[in-house]
């Protein structure tokens, strides 16, 4: 088999001469950050989703952090979110000084059940952080329902997810739109397009969209776009304080040229997950993912769940020694060192809390899919042939 299966990666970005060239007209021009083309980036982004505001930033870390401070989240409150997922999305809770509330997930989709929200909401809940995990939408309009009863912010983590779509009044819309109150996006590059790094923020409140680009700036009053083009010498100033959160017209223009390139990316990603479900349902208890009626996933990863009877560890080391690259489920922030101790809540309102540092009893299904979970190799460039030895090993080591 090892001799047959050659460094097959988990992903792999799709990138050119038209990124090359990008890059390149933009550092001859001399004008590297915070200028024309981060301002075209945002305004083909902000039409790609049907969003009114896009605003670039480093990372998608960094667009959380703000998101959250926009609508309001300070030292001593509580959002509610889910441990399964990078630990990025908890982090960023706790940069407000907030505590991070965990929900377990549906096995299906492996994003957060709305019905465990309710339960966990409290008088120092501020906002909810939903998770569109490996790029498959989650079940916003049971979530909004819920967080409109109780007049709460809810924020998307749509790290992974450009150019998945929901089914909204009858129409598929892109998320990113965004359907809650705002939405934030990564451009890492295992992400389905990339800037080498890098995130978008969108929303449909004005207010908020320029409170953003006052504090990826330091707070600094004064774009720099106007002050260069100024014909009057202009002071500005810092009102507030602010962050260097910035992307550069470098990844801007990246960026441009990859969502040029997303429409065909996201069909190839769909055409490969659909060759995993065929050859794949056969496999007994082997569980495939679920894609709802009502979403339509980017497929940014396709993630298995193991047999009870398979050691997730072993699989994975001998698809690697085959020379296939996976990736275990997706880890559960409260199990990491960082917050074994403190920093998270499951909801208990009795003190103290039984729960093991490491280990929830009300987070049971996300620690099952991070134990028994893989993810399988998929990206633009896979060859069928690639995939194809993908599926045949798998099929015989589980």
């Amino acid at each position: 088999m090892s001799n047959q299966i050659q460094n097959i990666p988990i992903a792999k970005p799709w990138v050119g001469e038209a990124e090359a060239a990008a890059s390149s007209r933009v550092i001859l021009s001399g004008w590297l950050t915070q200028g024309p083309e981060i301002a075209a980036f945002e305004k083909d982004f902000a039409t790609y989703v049907g969003a009114k505001h896009a605003c670039a930033v480093s990372n998608c870390t960094t667009a959380l952090h703000l998101a959250l401070l926009a609508v309001g989240v300070q030292p001593g409150d509580e959002v509610i979110t889910v441990s399964h997922s990078y630990i990025a999305t908890a982090n960023s809770i706790r940069y407000c000084g907030a505590t991070p509330v965990f929900v377990d997930i549906e096995p299906q989709t492996y994003n957060i059940n709305p019905i465990l929200i309710e339960d966990v909401i409290s008088d120092r809940t501020r906002a909810i952080l939903v998770v569109h995990q490996i790029g498959m939408p989650c079940d916003l309009k049971a979530i909004l329902a819920i967080a409109r009863q109780h007049s709460l912010p809810v924020i998307e983590d749509a790290a992974c997810a450009i150019g998945s779509e929901i089914l909204w009044d009858g129409e598929w819309e892109k998320i990113g739109k965004p359907h809650g109150d705002i939405a934030c996006f990564s451009f890492h590059p295992r992400k389905v397009i990339t800037t080498g790094d890098g995130g978008m923020i969108t929303t449909n409140n004005p207010d908020w969209d320029k409170q953003f680009r006052l504090w990826r700036q330091h707070g600094m009053s004064v774009p720099d776009t106007v002050r260069h083009g100024a014909k009057q010498v202009i002071f500005e100033s810092y009102p507030m304080l602010g962050y260097n959160y910035r992307m550069t017209d470098v990844q801007a223009a990246i960026g441009r040229e990859q969502l040029k390139r997303l429409p065909e990316i996201v069909a190839q990603r769909r055409y490969l997950a659909e060759r995993y479900h065929q050859a794949l349902a056969d496999i007994p208890e082997l569980k495939l993912p679920t894609e709802p009626t009502w979403a339509r996933s980017n497929w940014q990863s396709y993630c298995v769940r193991l047999p009870a009877r398979c050691d997730q560890r072993q699989v994975m080391q001998t698809m690697l020694d085959a020379g296939i690259s996976t990736r275990r489920g997706i880890m559960c922030i409260h199990r990491e060192p960082a917050y074994q101790q403190e920093g998270w809540s499951c909801g208990i309102t009795e003190k103290p809390c039984q729960c093991k540092p490491s280990q929830c009893d009300r987070l049971i299904e996300s620690e099952y899919a991070q134990d028994q979970a893989i993810l399988l190799p998929l990206f633009y460039p896979m060859t069928e042939a690639q995939q194809d030895q993908v599926i045949r090993c798998l099929a015989v080591v589980v």
